[in-house]
């Protein structure tokens, strides 16, 4: 009779901490989950709060479409590009765009540290993989947002406005830009000073940049930058948003694109190469975050 109760106990005692350690699964994910938001949230803000700093970050893209793009247009011929040099850089513009505030994410990264702000979000009880994943989420969608208002300049180039061409362009600007946010995250976590990452900028992503094939086609370069242009992410970023274009445009198919044996890779495996190289990169500004400051 006495041995019942206790067997009882025992029984309810493991129910009762196998139901409170299955409880703080779901309780941690949406601290975690929460943490995402509110970092994604604060970037969403900052955007509409600073309209005049947006608007200029805008304004110079498309300054490079309708000057540097209507200027050279009557130089280079389209039987060189496949299309007028407008359209053939319309692509590049798109990378520019989604760039700058990608950029910034890295940028903030080192001021909150300077100002004491990221030691205010590392008390957080959550994990610092977590405050790293949410800042790219928010700089990834912030460098959409502002690369779909680019989007309506579609019509200044002769590209139609295709709601199909649209989707396809802003899901590879989605990719695109998480690429270049986690890029930017694993160049700035291990950084102190904002000036040192703006001359790493200049070392790191301008040649990037024109290695792109965004301003003028990857044949035109020497033979030993093709090797680099290779292994370039925003090359394969370019060149998807060309290859989306020549799938719903056909008379706008542009030439000089990343070429494998003579041929271009296929659509779906440079997306997942630079998917790849985004969570690649963002699983290593994660292991460098992680360690104590």
């Amino acid at each position: 009779m006495t041995t019942s109760p206790v067997r009882t106990s025992g029984v309810s005692g493991v129910s009762a901490v196998s139901a409170v350690s299955g409880s703080d699964r779901p309780t941690r994910l949406r601290h975690e989950l929460r943490a995402v938001h509110a970092l994604v949230y604060r970037d969403l803000l900052r955007l509409a709060g600073q309209r005049a700093h947006t608007a200029l970050m805008l304004l110079h893209p498309v300054l490079f479409l309708l000057i540097l793009g209507g200027g050279l247009t009557a130089l280079i011929p389209d039987s060189s590009l496949g299309v007028g040099y407008q359209t053939y850089l319309f692509p590049g513009i798109l990378m520019m765009t989604v760039q700058a505030p990608a950029i910034l994410v890295g940028i903030r990264l080192i001021t909150d540290r300077q100002s004491g702000y990221l030691r205010e979000l590392l008390m957080a009880p959550v994990g610092r993989s977590t405050l790293l994943l949410g800042s790219c989420a928010g700089g990834t969608l912030v460098a959409t947002v502002q690369g779909a208002v680019l989007l309506g300049l579609a019509g200044v180039v002769g590209l139609p406005y295709d709601p199909l061409l649209l989707v396809l362009l802003l899901s590879c600007m989605i990719l695109v830009s998480f690429t270049i946010t986690a890029l930017a995250l694993a160049l700035a976590v291990g950084l102190r000073r904002a000036e040192t990452f703006h001359t790493l900028l200049g070392v790191v992503m301008m040649p990037l940049m024109f290695l792109s094939g965004g301003f003028f086609p990857l044949r035109s370069l020497p033979g030993w930058a093709h090797a680099l242009a290779d292994v370039n992410p925003l090359a394969y970023g370019v060149d998807m948003l060309r290859r989306c274009i020549a799938l719903r445009a056909p008379d706008q198919a542009a030439a000089g694109g990343i070429e494998w044996a003579g041929g271009p890779p296929p659509l779906p495996l440079e997306a997942a190469l630079l998917l790849s190289g985004g969570v690649m990169a963002l699983l290593w500004a994660a292991h460098r975050f992680n360690r104590p400051e």
